[in-house]
């Protein structure tokens, strides 16, 4: 297994995947997530100029918080992330060259994976986690499957069709780390819609692994 950037040490594994989020919004929205306990931020490159929103981000919060950038695809995509200041590297999917270029650039990974082939290569590759995507092809039941057969104290994340309602059923199944989306962020939300939003997924996450 190749030497990868482990991932951190955090209160809560949640993290906010900010999709379709602008520059503008940027600021007070992650500024509501992380004074409500989220600790890391995800802007997917498919939103409006992300890597400007990343940068605004990691400006305010990178010391406390982990920022970066999903959907992230190629190499190029791990170099922009990086230059504005991201240190997290998310994807949908499995592409070793992507994970190892964010490993030399210091960035902690999640690619997406959902057999244990993918599983294990991304592991190999030097993945700091594994991102289950989507979540709800396989389930609680698949996942708990997969956990059987990967090494012990893997982090694992459920992305995909999982919000406050069922994130004790992922637990049990091993995940204890949830990529959320619409059900934090939508675009268009207002920071006191996303306060809301981001208290009911806090108090959940706590009542279920805290």
């Amino acid at each position: 297994m190749t030497n990868n950037i482990e991932w951190p040490k955090q209160k809560r594994g949640l993290i906010a995947i900010l999709r379709g989020i602008t520059p503008t919004e940027a600021a007070a929205v992650a500024d509501v997530l992380i004074g409500e306990g989220f600790e890391s931020l995800e802007v997917p490159l498919n939103s409006p100029d992300p890597f400007r929103s990343i940068e605004i981000i990691a400006m305010n919060h990178s010391n406390h918080a982990l920022v970066g950038g999903g959907t992230i695809l190629s190499i190029d995509h791990v170099d922009q992330v990086a230059n504005a200041g991201g240190r997290l590297m998310v994807s949908p999917n499995m592409r070793p060259n992507v994970i190892k270029r964010a490993n030399e650039r210091g960035m902690v990974t999640m690619p997406g994976v959902l057999t244990p082939s993918e599983a294990f290569n991304a592991l190999d590759a030097g993945a700091s986690g594994l991102k289950f995507f989507p979540a709800s092809i396989i389930g609680p039941q698949g996942i708990s499957a997969l956990m059987a057969v990967l090494p012990k104290g893997v982090i694992v994340g459920a992305v995909g069709g999982v919000g406050a309602g069922n994130m004790l059923d992922y637990n049990r199944a091993g995940v204890t780390t949830f990529g959320i989306g619409s059900a934090v962020y939508r675009p268009g939300d207002n920071a006191s819609a996303v306060r809301i939003k981001a208290r009911e997924l806090v108090a959940a996450y706590d009542k279920t692994l805290c």
